[in-house]
Parts: structure tokens; C-alpha cells; sequence
């Protein structure tokens, strides 16, 4: 009969209509997911990997300094009685005080009997001259090379220094020795509050280098700020959570500073990205608590620094760095634990504070 036909003809085309939806559906979810994995990353990121890179920091860069300092503390020890017999040499200069321009002209003449630095037995030393407490202008002699008793014959003028204001200054001489490739090292420094001296007269004498680390670390104290890292390498997310800062370098006039956090993300050495906090007014001891993320990718991990710089800020002048840490694969002591703790803990953020450090003159 003809209604058995056209039942059979429907059935048929309903079919065929089934199958073609099937295979096309399944054509749709293959392109969907070769483009999710061309978005994504390369290839699955393996979290295992990430944890070993953690734990090979640890082991290669930071375990070796832990053992270094348990040997080094034994050493302190043996030393702590012989370190105020060191001899760090002696430092000739010269004071001059013009009361009608408010000029304080200093000379800094030569250095005698310096210990050797380098391995050769001598030192490449350099002297650094500044004004505490602002400490803005600085100068700094030519560098004499492979000697341990260098002649400067430098002359260095401060400019705008107000008779009033010259008793609550110290005028400090520190001695460098330089190194192209490394920190230069401070051998030692000679300070003189400008209240002790007679400025009527031209002085010129010879005083003793002393230590520069109990008193200069006490002078350079520039603060301490705490943050937190989090690294998802399935997602290629660095988030960075700056909570808070303290005991921070008074900046203004009123003994207080305008501060705000900027992180900069560097790769191979140039800035790819720059965030920054809000700005906390008239405080030491701001806190923030405000969370930022960078897109780094897994292969990119061991090749990114992170720059977190805590900025004093000048509504007129030009903002002016207070500190700064630097965290990287490249980095070292508590900055690299920080780095390596993240990437051995990944997806949870690691929380840690850091002392914060002196920001490069740009030269």
C-alpha cells in the first residue's frame, strides 16, 4: 500500500537527517578544541615540572648559602673580638666654610694604609661624600686603580647650606672599592657632625676609617614591605598581592612620605608591564591589600624579574624611590626563597616580608 511507502520513505529521511547531525556535532567539538589549545599554552603544563624548579632553586642556590652561614656564624664568633683591632686605613681632608654664600666646600685629599679587596692583594678604591640626613646630593671621586694609598686631590662644593641648619648636618666620606661585575664593597667611612667643628677656619686633618655596617645599616634603613605571590602555570597567571609596608624612609619635609607600590614585570631586561597601587598619604606604614595579575607563561617563568618599588609621591617634584626588591630565577637570598617557595607551591600564594633596598642612580 501506499501509506507503508511513504512511512518507510520518512523513516529513511529521518535517518539520514540523524546521522548528519551526529557527524557534524562531532566535527564542531574537535575545531572547538584545537582552538582552546591554540589560546592556551603549547602543550599541558605539568605541575610536577613547576614544583621542580621550586625545589632546585632551593637546593642549588639557597641550601648552599645555608650552609655557608652556619660555618660563617662560627666564624663571626672567632672574629667578634679581634673586628674592633682591624685596621681599615686613614682619610686626609679638608673643610672650608663660605658664610657669605652659604657654601660648604669640602677636599678629599688622599687615603693611606687601605686593606686589600681583590684577590690580588690591592684595592681599586673610590670615596663617596654626602650631607646626613637628606643625603640628596652626593658626590663621588674618580675611581684610582690597584692601590692602597690613593691621591685624590677632589674638590666638592654644597651648595645652599644655611649656617642655621649646618649643626644638625653630618658630613660623611665613604670609602668604595670598585668592581665592574659585582657590589661595590665599602671598606670604610669617616663621619663628622658638623657641630663639632669650627667653621671659622679652613680644617685639614687626618682621622681613622671606621666600620661602616652598624651605623650606616641603622642611616639606610629604608623599610620593609610584604606581599604575596601566586603563580597558576595551567592558566600562565602571576598574581601579585601587595598588603602593606612599615617603618618606611621619611620622604617630606614633616617627617612623613606620600607612598605607593609600582611593579614592573621585565623580560630579557625590558619593562613588558607596569602596574601600580593607590597612593597612602602621610604614612610610614601604609597598607594596601591590593591584588594584581601578569600573564607570564610557563616556558617564560625562568626568564621574567618582577621590580616591586615603593615610590614616595611628589605632587609637584618629580616622585622619588624610596627602595625596592628585585625577585627573579636570578635573585638571591630572601627574594629567591620567596620566587622558588612560589613556583615549589603552585596555585597557593606565599606571603613573605622583604627589607627593602637602595634603587640604582640611573647613570
Amino acid at each position: 500500500p501506499i501509506w507503508a511507502l511513504i512511512l518507510i520513505a520518512a523513516g529513511a529521511i529521518l535517518f539520514f537527517l540523524c546521522c548528519c547531525y551526529c557527524v557534524c556535532k562531532r566535527c564542531i567539538c574537535k575545531k572547538r578544541k584545537k582552538k582552546e589549545g591554540k589560546k592556551g599554552l603549547k602543550g599541558p603544563v605539568d605541575l610536577k615540572a613547576v614544583q621542580l624548579i621550586g625545589a632546585s632553586l632551593k637546593k642549588e642556590k639557597i641550601q648552599p648559602d645555608l650552609e655557608e652561614l652556619e660555618v660563617n656564624m662560627e666564624q663571626d664568633d672567632d672574629n667578634e673580638s679581634t673586628k674592633s683591632e682591624v685596621k681599615l686605613g686613614k682619610l686626609q681632608f679638608q673643610l672650608d666654610y663660605d658664610f657669605t654664600k652659604n657654601e660648604l666646600t669640602v677636599g678629599v685629599i688622599q687615603a693611606a694604609d687601605l686593606p686589600g679587596m681583590d684577590m690580588s692583594g690591592t684595592s681599586d678604591p673610590y670615596v663617596k661624600v654626602y650631607l646626613l640626613p637628606d643625603k640628596k646630593k652626593k658626590f663621588e671621586t674618580k675611581v684610582h686603580r690597584k692601590t692602597l694609598n690613593p691621591v685624590f686631590n677632589e674638590t666638592f662644593t654644597f651648595k645652599n647650606v644655611p649656617y642655621a641648619e649646618v649643626g644638625a648636618k653630618t658630613l660623611v666620606f665613604a670609602i668604595y672599592d670598585f668592581d665592574r661585575f659585582s657590589k661595590h664593597d665599602q671598606i670604610g667611612q669617616v663621619k663628622i657632625p658638623l657641630n663639632t667643628v669650627d667653621l671659622c677656619q679652613v680644617l685639614e686633618e687626618w682621622r681613622d676609617l671606621i666600620s661602616p655596617d652598624n651605623d650606616a645599616e641603622k642611616e639606610n634603613k629604608l623599610g620593609d614591605i610584604c606581599f604575596s605571590l601566586r603563580y597558576v602555570p595551567t592558566a600562565g597567571k602571576l598574581t601579585v598581592v601587595v598588603l602593606e609596608a612599615k617603618n618606611l624612609k621619611k620622604m617630606d619635609v614633616g617627617g612623613l612620605s606620600d607612598p605607593y607600590v609600582k611593579i614592573s614585570m621585565m623580560l630579557n631586561g625590558k619593562r613588558v608591564k607596569k602596574k601600580k597601587t593607590t597612593i597612602k598619604k602621610c604614612t610610614l606604614n601604609p597598607y594596601y591589600n591590593e591584588s594584581f595579575t601578569f600573564e607570564v607563561p610557563f616556558e617564560q617563568i625562568q626568564k621574567v624579574q618582577l621590580y616591586i618599588t615603593v615610590v614616595d609621591y611628589d605632587r609637584i617634584g618629580t616622585s622619588e624611590p624610596i627602595g625596592r626588591v628585585v625577585l627573579g630565577c636570578n635573585s638571591s637570598g630572601t627574594e629567591l626563597r620567596h620566587w622558588s617557595d612560589m613556583l615549589a607551591n603552585p596555585r597557593r600564594p606565599i606571603a613573605q616580608w622583604h627589607t627593602l633596598q637602595e634603587v640604582p642612580e640611573k647613570s
